[in-house]
């Protein structure tokens, strides 16, 4: 006879908060499939689980689908910075790129050395320039004292990274980079070139979506004209606003349960359209997907085909000015044999 806890009836009082705490308590992987389950159960809001709650439940139940691959920064993405990098140039790639990590190397990204991180960096700013409690005694005081054209080779600042594949499963790296305390990992390729770069919070992400900090550009979403009848958008922007720029009503129909771009594209395709696909939306408009991964649409291209009649007419008008005879449907006549 099996010793694992029941799981409580429902409606005897117990919700799926309970139930899965029993889950946990059983203390084994297998009970994946019951846990799965219990999300499934959890469509009523009334047992306990907010849709967010929800949604990151099921995302940490396929985590172990997700490569490496699928969440790294593209290496055309990466802002690294090279070994001979002066102090004083280092600081201005910190303050423009807004990372307080960066990846170092040699000669190209091929070769790397490490990354630097911006704590050990104003670390060693002060204790030069004599700030703080830990600085050495016989440092001279005041930031003139730092000698900010030395090279960042020459101070040793450097940190070890992590080398992985991006076949890599993402919940190994994450578990590999909480035992390491190493929060950046380098994608190497088959030849061992840098193929991409991912850190500990693109794999959080994937957990509880988008992570934003203060110093994250508060932009929100936009869209705009690129030509007559063609607008670049944000995935996340309103539908209402894609709407208002299109002169098109795109709530309709099967965007009935959702409020962005992304979530009308997602809805029509039946899945996450990969970048480069072509969706046909309502009212001829195609979406082309310009950016995208594994798990959301970035960036869309909206361009409003004219009506079928429109089309013909004008090709008619067309041809009738080139001198050239049309058919009923606006194209030209079959040659004779």
């Amino acid at each position: 006879m099996s010793s694992e806890p029941p799981l409580p009836a429902r409606g005897a009082g117990g919700n799926v908060l309970e139930r899965l705490r029993n889950l946990m308590r059983i203390g084994r992987f297998a009970a994946r499939n019951d846990l799965g389950e219990a999300l499934a159960e959890a469509a009523d809001p009334t047992e306990g689980l907010s849709p967010l709650e929800r949604a990151m439940l099921r995302n940490v139940l396929t985590l172990r689908q997700v490569k490496v691959g699928d969440v790294m920064i593209p290496r055309a993405d990466i802002i690294a910075v090279e070994t001979g990098v002066t102090l004083a140039e280092l600081l201005g790639v910190f303050r423009n790129a807004g990372h307080s990590r960066l990846p170092v190397y040699d000669e190209t990204l091929d070769d790397p050395r490490g990354m630097i991180h911006i704590r050990d960096f104003m670390q060693y700013i002060a204790a030069r320039a004599g700030i703080g409690d830990d600085a050495p005694a016989a440092a001279s005081s005041g930031l003139a004292a730092v000698d900010l054209s030395a090279s960042l080779a020459s101070v040793k600042l450097l940190r070890p990274v992590l080398f992985v594949p991006a076949s890599m499963p993402a919940v190994d790296l994450l578990v590999k980079m909480q035992t390491t305390r190493t929060h950046m990992g380098l994608v190497i390729d088959e030849y061992g070139g840098t193929e991409g770069l991912v850190s500990i919070e693109d794999l959080v992400e994937v957990i509880v979506g988008d992570i934003e900090d203060e110093h994250d550009e508060a932009e929100g979403p936009h869209i705009k004209s690129e030509r007559d009848g063609v607008f670049l958008a944000d995935g996340r922007v309103t539908l209402e606003e894609a709407s208002e720029a299109l002169g098109v009503d795109l709530s309709d129909g099967e965007a009935a349960d959702v409020d962005t771009l992304a979530g009308l594209i997602v809805t029509l395709a039946g899945r996450v359209p990969v970048r480069g696909e072509i969706i046909t939306g309502p009212d001829d408009i195609e979406f082309e997907i310009v950016d995208a991964d594994p798990r959301r649409v970035k960036r869309v291209r909206l361009t409003r085909r004219a009506p079928v009649e429109e089309r013909k007419r004008r090709r008619v008008r067309q041809s009738s000015e080139a001198g050239v005879a049309v058919n009923d449907a606006g194209e030209p006549p079959p040659e004779s044999g």
